[in-house]
């Protein structure tokens, strides 16, 4: 099975005033295609900062980053930004819908900016709403939905690309215990239905558990 993403000896600190401050040191991770890593540890600990290194939203220190055997540190803006598009679907704890846009709208937006007709993202779109059970929101507002439901709405703006993986950054943090519950079971469904890879930061074990794999960032490396 090949590997999706490749880190090799990934570094990142940040300088502030006089005082260099190291994130992570010398980090390997090989995530396969079709399979589902958990990455636990403390608020602060970098793994955040780790999926925005995957992503190609920062840059290391010092390493590589291999995306689909393409190194995403040795890319100009515009082809990283290609292939975070074709590669990543993303959800984040919180959901960072557009308010003045209907749930149809706010999912179709990764294939409208693709270049898509309108007409063929739109339905798509109404496709994965009711598949994730919004069939009935599919022209309210965010401020109209329920925090479950945005972020049911987020999710199906990430795979509604068919990302070769779902990065996901605790998705499930702002959530009550029911509808953290659902969204995390929805998360799985799709991702194993649609076969993308799954990376998902998260300090909840109970979370963990149900990934094929669990990675501990601790003392800037992952064990």
């Amino acid at each position: 099975m090949n590997n999706i993403i490749e880190c090799r000896s990934l570094c990142f600190s940040y300088i502030e005033g006089d005082n260099q401050t190291s994130i992570l040191s010398n980090l390997m991770l090989d995530v396969k295609s079709g399979e589902s890593i958990a990455i636990l540890g403390p608020s602060g600990c970098g793994k955040s900062t780790l999926l925005n290194l995957i992503a190609g939203l920062d840059t290391p220190s010092s390493g590589d980053v291999l995306i689909n055997n393409s190194d995403i540190t040795k890319l100009n803006e515009q082809d990283r930004t290609e292939l975070r598009a074709n590669t990543f679907g993303f959800v984040y704890q919180f959901h960072h819908l557009l308010n003045d846009f209907s749930s149809v709208y706010n999912v179709a937006m990764p294939l409208l900016i693709k270049g898509v007709d309108k007409e063929r993202a739109i339905a798509q779109s109404e496709k994965l709403l009711t598949k994730v059970g919004l069939e009935n929101r599919l022209s309210h507002k965010p401020s109209e939905l329920s925090g479950g439901e945005r972020q049911r709405v987020a999710i199906a703006r990430a795979m509604v690309v068919e990302p070769d993986c779902l990065l996901a950054d605790e998705p499930t943090g702002n959530l009550d215990s029911k509808n953290a519950k659902d969204v995390l079971e929805l998360i799985l469904e799709l991702n194993e239905n649609d076969t993308s890879s799954l990376v998902i930061v998260t300090h909840d074990q109970d979370i963990a558990n149900k990934m094929n794999r669990t990675l501990t960032l601790s003392n800037q490396q992952l064990i």
